[in-house]
């Protein structure tokens, strides 16, 4: 009887193990951190998407209720209260542009003369999870607000399942638009020829998309100054570019999530997935994407051939399927990367990181590319090592030490071009 708790205790360490572990690629460091942390996401998932079949709760608002389980039992580490310890002399304040929620955060008096700098930031979460209010967005936040000698605003979004596109996108853009109101930068003294505009992942699409609309508005007299976008998610035509097949299983943002964002997103059925993770959305026989179109998302011709390597384009035919209707798929308010060479050509100059282990790494490198053809400065800060969701892990108990270098690279971007 004595062998059987060591049997269970056997079988079940086994099993948990056998549950956290997955196979990385060599230059990812930290992979075992990088492993429990990918399994707790998948176990938050599966638990939410019971707890939806059992009709209980939906299963984006049982994450959100996970997440923030964790981050009051991390509290004094990870909550926005913890922040406040770290840089004192930053004033943080909740407030609303135009109806929508923001925060706030103004630098320590003094600072690189009377004027100062400003920057709007759009959190991360694949349209539906986060929140600029916690963890790294609001400790990074102060830290640039401190440093920089920056007024920065960091919008609070509405998400899905609430809403879904264009909601969030106007959100962003009505803030956007009344922070670069000359009454509001006088406001707040800053100077209106040194405004960003940055996101990461689905911010970093917001950001990009935000950018083109008020580089286009000829009724807007400051415009942003330049855009930093974090491994940003840019366009939903081709999800089989050579880093979606290269990184589809590697954490934490796996390709079928990347699908599911992209369906819950754009309103539609999320049982269309099978069909958009073959491109049966995109087949060459729908009139409405042009060849046009289509190059503007051509990887075999944007790419450098290091990233491309042997893959080969996947492109459905006429007749491998049914129509397959996606609302929203060509608009570029939604896929930036869509946009013609005339509003490329009139975007601020661009900071774009791309991490090498990411399924978005692509949509990145395609943009700075096409930014770079349309005659925009772009610095492209690819990271060898980096991962998606990295730049957001900086503080305990998700601190990677890539993270904190890929914050301090954007930092220094930001101190040397803004």
């Amino acid at each position: 009887m004595r062998l059987l708790p060591l049997v269970v205790t056997v079988v079940f360490t086994v099993a948990v193990a056998y549950y956290i572990y997955i196979p990385l690629p060599d230059a990812i460091q930290e992979q075992w951190k990088l492993m429990l942390l990918d399994a707790g996401f998948r176990t938050a998932m599966h638990l939410a998407s019971l707890k939806h079949w059992l009709g209980i709760d939906h299963y984006v608002t049982s994450i959100r209720g996970s997440t923030s389980v964790f981050e009051g039992t991390m509290k004094g580490f990870m909550s926005s209260e913890s922040g406040s310890a770290v840089i004192p002399g930053v004033k943080v304040s909740d407030i609303e542009f135009v109806g929508i929620p923001v925060r706030l955060y103004e630098p320590p008096a003094g600072g690189e003369g009377h004027l100062r700098r400003g920057l709007m930031y759009f959190h991360g979460g694949g349209w539906a999870l986060g929140s600029g209010k916690k963890g790294s967005y609001d400790a990074n936040n102060r830290i640039v607000s401190d440093e920089l000698n920056t007024v920065v605003v960091s919008v609070e979004y509405r998400l899905y399942p609430e809403v879904h596109f264009p909601v969030p996108y106007l959100d962003c853009l009505a803030a956007a638009k009344h922070f670069l109101s000359p009454e509001v930068l006088a406001k707040y003294a800053i100077d209106p020829e040194r405004v960003a505009v940055a996101g990461d992942s689905a911010g970093g699409n917001l950001a990009a998309a935000v950018a083109q609309e008020i580089s286009l508005d000829e009724s807007m007299s400051v415009k942003f100054s330049v855009q930093a976008l974090i491994y940003p998610v840019l366009q939903a035509l081709d999800f089989n570019t050579p880093s979606y097949i290269q990184n589809q299983h590697i954490p934490v943002l796996h390709r079928t999530l990347m699908v599911r964002f992209w369906l819950q997103y754009l309103g539609a059925d999320l049982s269309l997935l099978p069909q958009l993770m073959v491109n049966n959305h995109s087949a060459s026989h729908h009139s409405t994407i042009t060849p046009e179109l289509r190059s503007r998302v051509d990887w075999t011709t944007l790419l450098a051939q290091k990233y491309k390597k042997n893959h080969k384009p996947v492109i459905a035919e006429k007749g491998s399927n049914e129509d397959v209707k996606v609302p929203g798929l060509l608009d570029v308010r939604a896929s930036p990367l869509l946009a013609g060479p005339e509003v490329l050509a009139k975007c601020p100059r661009a900071y774009v990181i791309t991490c090498e282990y990411d399924v978005l790494r692509d949509d990145g490198l395609m943009y700075a590319r096409r930014l770079q053809d349309a005659g925009v400065t772009v610095t492209n800060d690819h990271i060898e090592d980096g991962f998606h969701g990295s730049f957001s892990f900086t503080t305990w108990p998700m601190e990677f030490h890539v993270g904190k270098r890929m914050f301090r690279g954007y930092l220094n971007w930001l101190q040397n071009n803004l």
